[in-house]
């Protein structure tokens, strides 16, 4: 089985009046190459009449965004021409490449009428030659992505790469997997995860032993890399978020929505977008 490096602590980073936690970056770990960032907003209860997200038209170049919509929805509007409402159980694959804008904002239908809303972000890298690929957005309702169900009741939703035999619904342009699993109190699973690639472990909800190891809703697991194995037995009913990839073993340079292999490429990226090559918005 794969050791653990180190647990990582959530911490708490509210946004205007929305519950979230930021498990990637902290101060304890920067990134798990090639998974950049993740925030967890909520869960908490909105009540009618609500604003809604709070995350306007804004622009990014150099990677992906995986958002996973636990409870509530998220519209999603881009520069290249994308909008949807994507809801419970549901997930957007956005691939930012050489730039885009985009907004996500709650539907006019959560507005109104408010409701729970629990939604995770993650950020993935894109190597090097990626970078600069045409923009892409991808949005799947819950039974758009397979959910495979093992013995005790865990369930597997299969974004992306291989899971128990199952081909997860996006085929992204790295060779990144990612799924989210629940796992029902008493339940185990056993994952095979070759030595090579990073594991992005995070719960979400609930408790559960991962390689002998305990932890719990909001904290991240950082593994090294000397086994093939995940175990993951449940205290109580569980949720996690859990991606692998080879690293890709490139300098990561980051400002604010960029995210480059170098200071000058930053540096042009903050020029395109000033010089109106992520598009034009539209309100």
């Amino acid at each position: 089985m794969r050791t653990i490096k180190q647990q990582h602590r959530a911490v708490n980073a509210p946004i205007a009046d929305l519950t979230t936690y930021r498990a990637l970056p902290t101060n304890s770990v920067e990134y798990i190459d090639p998974f950049l960032f993740l925030n967890h907003h909520g869960p908490q209860v909105y009540r009618p009449h609500n604003r809604g997200l709070p995350f306007g038209p804004h622009p990014h170049r150099g990677f992906e965004t995986v958002t996973f919509i636990l409870e509530g929805d998220i519209l999603h509007k881009d520069s290249s021409g994308h909008e949807s409402v994507i809801e419970a159980g549901g997930i957007q694959w956005m691939t930012a490449g050489s730039g885009l804008i985009h907004a996500e904002v709650s539907s006019d239908n959560f507005k109104a009428n408010g409701g729970p809303l629990e939604i995770l972000q993650l950020w993935v890298n894109l190597p090097a030659k990626d970078k600069m690929t045409a923009p892409r957005y991808i949005g799947l309702q819950k039974d758009e992505i397979p959910a495979v169900t093992l013995a005790g009741g865990v369930v597997i939703h299969a974004v992306s790469g291989e899971w128990a035999g199952t081909a997860g619904a996006v085929q992204p342009l790295a060779d990144v997997a990612l799924a989210w699993l629940e796992l029902p109190a008493g339940s185990q699973v056993t994952l095979p995860i070759a030595a090579a690639r990073s594991i992005f472990f995070y719960t979400v909800r609930g408790s559960l032993r991962v390689n002998g190891a305990e932890t719990q809703a909001l904290q991240l697991v950082e593994f090294n890399y000397d086994g093939d194995e995940l175990t993951l037995a449940a205290h109580e009913a569980s949720v996690v978020l859990l991606g692998h990839a080879r690293p890709f073993g490139e300098p990561v340079v980051s400002a604010g929505p960029f995210v480059m292999n170098t200071d000058a490429e930053i540096q042009q990226a903050y020029r395109d977008y000033q010089q109106g090559a992520f598009g034009s918005w539209k309100g």
